[in-house]
């Protein structure tokens, strides 16, 4: 079955950086687009960056400039690099596998990012 696995939470001050990782397995990585998504308390979850099976990007207004998607293929894990934290940053992140036609089929139990001010 398929398995993502995130890593690379932590608590970090405003300004500062974190690089997630979101590693998969039991799929065939390199032919599904992949997703962060971020969820805060009394908020619903909301999609952070996407990248396609071929590179392309996509990312929330909020974040634009700030965080960077990238995947590596030969080890089948996806990555997003927080630049510039702000407090509004802080959330679980979760890494999710898109299907085409369903969407988010296959999601990881989450990596906390907490930022301070």
């Amino acid at each position: 079955q398929v398995q993502l696995v995130e890593s690379g939470g932590g608590l970090v001050q405003a300004g500062g950086s974190l690089r997630l990782s979101c590693a998969a397995s039991g799929t065939i990585f390199g032919i599904n687009a992949m997703g962060w998504y971020r969820q805060s308390p009394g908020k619903q979850r909301e999609l952070v960056a996407r990248i396609s099976r071929d590179g392309r990007t996509n990312y929330a207004d909020s974040v634009q400039g700030r965080f960077t998607i990238s995947r590596d293929n030969t080890k089948n894990t996806v990555y997003l690099q927080m630049n510039s934290l702000k407090p509004e940053d802080t959330a679980v992140y979760y890494c999710a596998r898109i299907h085409p036609i369903h969407g988010p089929d296959y999601w990881g139990r989450g990596t906390q990012v907490t930022v301070s001010s």
